[in-house]
């Protein structure tokens, strides 16, 4: 007959009464049902879960032990208990139940759990090698006193085997150790417990904490700026390509930020209103595919000096380098001279006329003349896109249209030329077209990421039909600017006169063609609100955005300095190391990935010359990049006679904020006729050390020591105060600390 819901209620009850009641009896009877090889702690948690789940469902058929047979609640619940342990749930149920997992009642994190030592756990491994059925048929009826008939019943509607009860009566285990758990005392449901490995915990919550803020933050990210639109097809490219839609500064919001850089910049320049001009910017620009040429081969750097290197002799008794210097050094003495380095002495050779640029859809179809642009001078156009227009990009600057809407910087006429210059994220954009009647048209994109008042200061409006002259928009925080001569040291500014929109007079641009007879830079001073009495130099090298020249001082002797960043490039030791070294920065243009940001000067070290050869100053002069990496060249000037080469090395840390221990090294013919090695290190240098051809060592931060004449290795290790070692800059894997 059927059972009333009523008494099917009143039947589970009955059995979560019963199951509370006998629950440390029924936990045994599971954790000794259960497989050993899922281990103490998973068979602990796995066994409480067997009996919590024993409990019947409301409305459920009762079992062979249920309401309406012999053996009551205490019997269902028992029989239930087995279905759960006699079937861990196949393979996976296995595999999960060994790890703890998934938390379902009851769920212990951070701790594990096993049994007291002796009681249950004695029995459990005295009958770890019989099957589950006879280890259940053995607790029903050895332990828990049920009669052999009972127990079999039992078992039989678990699903057990028939001859489990048969081989459980054959099993051999200590009447004292069962009298033990038979005593009212015993509790076989009482765990010790222990915590879990808690460095590796705290590693793992801190790497999930580290794993949701980072989800967070792209999550954020994507939902502000959305996907990607490459193309100014789409309906949200249009409307930021539309003029109305320009972001404009207002005039004064430079000195009114904590963010001092091209988002400050107002919109200048006559025709900022022309959206005829405008709008032709922008679709110029919305028309302009990426380049997709492959960027030329860098050419390999020249032979070795110091570092494993081999320097020659020029008639000035000094050694002629190659491209890297002092680590591990092959001393020669054939002839060479600065001369015969070629026009890439410094890290890589200057590409040709038609090397410099991206290559479009239309290819470069040769070199160029003189760009009337802001772009580089000489350099190829990417070829021409619609209407005719020259896009020119700085290596790793993409040319696709902007996101939002761009920020207008100029827009206005400036010796028969049409320009508009905007700024969208971390590039400036550049268009120029002829301001009256057709012409030439262009575009040029520019690296910007992380100016600042140095380097967001100028950028390049135009220039001159033969590339000699060119003009600038400054900064609004720039309050004067000047001209100086880089080679003549003790020449005084010449001023330079400035539009009330921040356009400049026309201002003669370095030659490289021919000899460097004179190299022309902006010197410029920012206006008291930004920087009291803080003038700076900008060097055009034919791009877009000018570059900032530093000054490091040396660490020791008149001039010393305490350690901090470059400086201004404008006091008298400053100048003098630039007049030295400013005819080498046409080697530098256009090497860097993104273009120049800034050149630095750093005079690490001095030394006496051996034989009376004076006081020498050696120096790194280090080229950073938009990018981040940057290429260095090191030089040893003597009091008498021209710098020479010592080191080179390309895409590196060295000389700059992430690369302050420097040693580098080289060969030296002195007055005397004798051959000597010299060696330099920076301020936490405190001793160096030489071997192979030559061995020897020196307390402090300079090293000479007599060389033999011929080609031979020598290894340059510097001691840092600080206990590590320095190896010698070579252009190769030397340098580092």
């Amino acid at each position: 007959m059927s059972t009333s819901p009523r008494f099917r209620a009143t039947a589970v009850e009955q059995a979560e009464a019963v199951l509370v009641e006998q629950y440390p009896r029924l936990v045994r009877l599971a954790y000794l049902t259960l497989p050993d090889s899922l281990g103490r702690h998973g068979r602990v948690l796995l066994a409480h879960r067997a009996v919590q789940r024993a409990l019947p469902r409301r409305g459920g058929a009762a079992g062979p032990g249920g309401p309406d047979g012999s053996g009551g609640a205490l019997a269902e619940v028992r029989v239930r208990v087995l279905r759960g342990c006699l079937a861990p749930a196949g393979r996976t149920g296995a595999a999960l139940a060994r790890a703890g997992w998934p938390p379902l009642p009851p769920f212990v994190w951070g701790l594990r759990l096993w049994p007291p030592a002796g009681g249950i756990e004695e029995v459990a491994r005295a009958l770890a090698g019989a099957p589950a059925p006879v280890r259940a048929a053995f607790v029903l009826h050895r332990v828990d006193g049920l009669p052999e008939e009972t127990a079999a019943r039992l078992l039989g509607a678990a699903g057990a085997p028939a001859d489990a009860m048969a081989r459980a009566l054959a099993l051999r285990v200590g009447e004292t150790l069962l009298r033990e758990l038979r005593r009212p005392e015993f509790d076989p449901s009482v765990v010790s417990t222990r915590p879990t490995d808690l460095l590796r915990r705290r590693r793992r919550v801190r790497a999930g904490w580290a794993a949701a803020a980072a989800l967070a933050v792209v999550a954020g990210a994507l939902a502000v700026v959305g996907p990607a639109r490459p193309h100014a097809s789409g309906p949200v490219a249009v409307g930021v390509l539309d003029p109305a839609r320009l972001e404009r500064v207002p005039a004064q919001a430079w000195a009114d930020t904590a963010r001092v850089d091209f988002t400050a910049w107002p919109a200048r320049g006559g025709r900022t209103t022309d959206r005829a001009l405008l709008g032709r910017a922008l679709g110029a620009w919305s028309s302009a595919s990426p380049p997709r040429a492959p960027a030329p081969p860098r050419p390999t750097p020249g032979p070795p000096a110091v570092g494993r290197a081999t320097p020659g002799r020029s008639a000035s008794g000094w050694d002629g380098l190659g491209s890297a210097a002092v680590g591990r050094a092959t001393l020669g003495s054939p002839a060479v001279d600065r001369d015969s380095l070629g026009p890439a002495a410094v890290g890589r050779a200057t590409p040709g006329p038609a090397a410099v640029g991206r290559a479009g859809s239309g290819g470069v179809a040769g070199s160029v003349g003189p760009l009337v642009s802001g772009g580089r001078r000489g350099a190829a156009p990417a070829g021409a896109v619609g209407g005719g227009v020259a896009v020119r990009a700085a290596p790793g600057v993409d040319t696709d249209p902007p996101r939002g809407a761009p920020q207008l910087l100029y827009a206005g006429d400036s010796d028969g030329r049409a320009v508009v210059l905007l700024l969208d994220g971390d590039r400036v954009v550049r268009y120029a077209e002829a301001a009256a009647g057709r012409g030439a048209r262009e575009l040029d994109f520019a690296r910007t990421d992380e100016a600042g008042v140095t380097t967001g200061a100028a950028l390049t409006l135009v220039r001159g039909p033969d590339g000699g002259r060119a003009r600038y928009l400054l900064a609004p925080w720039i309050a004067a600017a000047g001209t100086r001569d880089l080679l003549r040291a003790g020449e005084d500014t010449k001023p330079l006169a400035l539009a009330a929109d921040g356009v400049t007079a026309p201002v003669e641009v370095p030659r490289t063609a021919g000899a460097c007879a004179a190299w022309p830079a902006l010197e410029v001073t920012s206006s008291a609100r930004i920087v009291e009495k803080h003038s700076f130099l900008l060097a055009d090298l034919g791009t877009l955005t000018p570059v900032h020249l530093t000054y490091t001082p040396l660490p020791d002797g008149p001039g010393a300095a305490a350690a901090r960043q470059p400086r201004e490039a404008t006091g008298a030791a400053a100048r003098a190391a630039w007049a030295a070294t400013a005819c080498r920065l046409p080697e530098m243009r256009g090497m860097r990935d993104g273009g120049v940001r800034a050149v630095n000067i750093w005079e690490f070290a001095s030394s006496e010359l051996p034989d009376g050869g004076g006081r020498a100053v050696w120096s790194c002069t280090r080229t950073s990049s938009w990018a981040g990496p940057g290429d260095v060249l090191v030089r040893l000037s003597p009091a008498a006679g021209p710098p020479q080469d010592v080191a080179r090395a390309p895409d590196t840390a060295a000389c700059g904020r992430f690369g302050q221990h420097l040693l580098a090294g080289t060969r030296w013919r002195s007055p005397a006729g004798r051959w000597y090695l010299l060696a330099a290190g920076s301020r936490e240098v405190t001793g160096i050390t030489a071997s192979g051809a030559v061995r020897a060592e020196a307390r402090g931060r300079t090293l000479a020591a007599p060389a033999g004449p011929e080609a031979a290795a020598v290894e340059l290790t510097g001691r840092l105060a600080s206990g590590g070692r320095v190896s010698a800059l070579d252009g190769g894997g030397g340098g580092r600390d």
